[in-house]
């Protein structure tokens, strides 16, 4: 079981005097930061010792509450698990007012192992079977979010952040545009200063489709677990900045009903023991090695929509026209495609998934795709062919790729049927995911929308 090298050299505040709280958290099932203010007096024993945390805390469903189905909670007597800290994670969060660091906890079982309930602790199980392989994935996450104005109200839940221009005018696209990047110059910079801080590897910044939306580059790491803990803390350094700085950052999926959603793509090279890169080929057109992990994702993709899309909002996101893939599908350098292959560079011969959604757990979804990429290594898959249009059109889809999940409830049920992801994440963390997507599911049933009631309370 790969476990953290350090663990057994506590890290210290000793290098921030001014310090006086220290924010230890783990990672729930979605993505949510669960934790506690340790006072500066007992942060010492915290960053050596551990900390105790309800294990049902990483099996609340996304308002917070218990998951009775998930088993972590009810009749078990909600018992502790020791979290411990993860390398290299503590560091100041210089966007809070009071002088606070932060550290990033994992959850451990009586033997001192990844609880299996610890979404971190699902990817280093799957880890575990590349180092078996003698492989190492080299991993990058490209994070798309909007920043929005503070000031929301019923009838007008979101809207773009103010600037000198005004308003955003709904035909306007600015993808790319310089200017749009120095209108917030201030926030953006501070972003990348306080990642910085944090060991967070950020690269580029760009300004994508929507109103007041923009993507932040990760640099990839050779190590899957480095590089979900990078997304997730970029997150809260995203969200935190915004926050210092008047306005809110959102990686909801799709924010705005007739604006582009929010992606997190993810950039995936493979290396062997001595180095190399086992997808990189001398045609360009990818190793047997690189086709092979391209049909086990392509072939698991269905299996494992609940991961890449794992909220009611996030099928929003995959609709016709929405630069999002909707089939299995898989290209050449084509960003229509739901894995593109990248191989115009020998060296850095990779696979970009396009999946998922902003919302994501980054654990999981790392997870789900190295997964698929193990499966297709072990059966030695072979992707379908590519077919001969390439617009990404259902009319030339759709003969040859499976049509991906276009509602949750159908990604649930894919998720929790599937010998493959019971095979890979465990059959318990299945059972565990699945109860806490079913509660969420069943309290927007329960829910009747605005539109439900212009459209049909006096007209139906």
């Amino acid at each position: 079981m790969i476990v953290d090298q350090k663990l057994s050299i506590a890290p210290s505040l000793t290098q921030w005097p001014e310090i006086e709280v220290l924010e230890a958290f783990v990672i729930d099932v979605n993505g949510v930061a669960r934790g506690k203010w340790i006072p500066r007096d007992r942060a010492a024993e915290v960053l050596q010792k551990g900390m105790a945390l309800p294990r049902s805390a990483l099996a609340l469903d996304i308002w917070g509450r218990d998951v009775d189905e998930a088993g972590l909670a009810t009749g078990t007597g909600d018992p502790d698990g020791l979290c411990m800290p993860v390398e290299g994670t503590l560091a100041p969060a210089t966007w809070l007012d009071r002088p606070t660091a932060q550290i990033l906890m994992t959850m451990r079982d009586s033997r001192g192992q990844p609880f299996y309930a610890d979404p971190r602790g699902v990817l280093s199980r799957i880890c575990d079977r590349f180092a078996a392989l003698d492989l190492r994935p080299v991993v990058a996450a490209e994070l798309e979010f909007y920043l929005i104005d503070a000031t929301r109200s019923a009838t007008d839940p979101v809207r773009p952040p103010k600037s000198r221009a005004g308003r955003w005018q709904g035909w306007q696209t600015q993808v790319l545009s310089v200017s749009e990047l120095h209108e917030f110059e201030g926030l953006l910079s501070e972003i990348t200063r306080c990642a910085r801080l944090q060991g967070i590897p950020v690269d580029a910044t760009l300004r994508e489709n929507g109103p007041g939306q923009y993507e932040i580059n990760l640099k990839h790491v050779a190590d899957p677990l480095k590089a979900a803990d990078h997304a997730v803390l970029l997150k809260r350094v995203v969200k935190g900045v915004a926050h210092r700085n008047g306005l809110d950052a959102t990686f909801m999926a799709k924010p705005y009903g007739d604006c582009e959603g929010s992606g997190m793509h993810v950039h995936i090279s493979m290396l062997d023991k001595a180095g190399r890169n086992i997808f990189a080929s001398e045609d360009g057109k990818g190793s047997a090695a690189m086709l092979h992990a391209v049909g086990g994702l392509v072939s698991t993709m269905g299996e494992s929509m609940a991961v890449f899309a794992p909220h009611a909002n996030s099928y929003r996101r995959l609709t016709p026209g929405a630069h999002a893939p909707l089939y299995a599908s898989w290209d050449y350098d084509n960003r229509t495609a739901a894995v593109r292959l990248i191989t115009a560079s020998k060296s850095a011969s990779r696979i970009e998934h396009r999946v998922c959604g902003a919302d994501v757990n980054p654990y999981l979804a790392i997870a789900a795709i190295l997964a698929g990429m193990h499966h297709g290594f072990a059966n030695e898959l072979a992707p379908p062919p590519i077919p001969a249009a390439k617009s990404g059109l259902p009319e030339d889809l759709e003969d040859v790729f499976e049509r991906l999940s276009s509602n949750w409830d159908d990604g649930i049920e894919a998720f929790e049927e599937s010998d493959f992801i019971a095979n890979y994440f465990g059959a318990d963390y299945q059972r565990l995911y699945a109860a806490c997507k079913k509660q969420e599911l069943d309290e927007f049933r329960q829910r009747v929308t605005d539109v439900e009631y212009d459209a049909y309370l006096r007209n139906a």
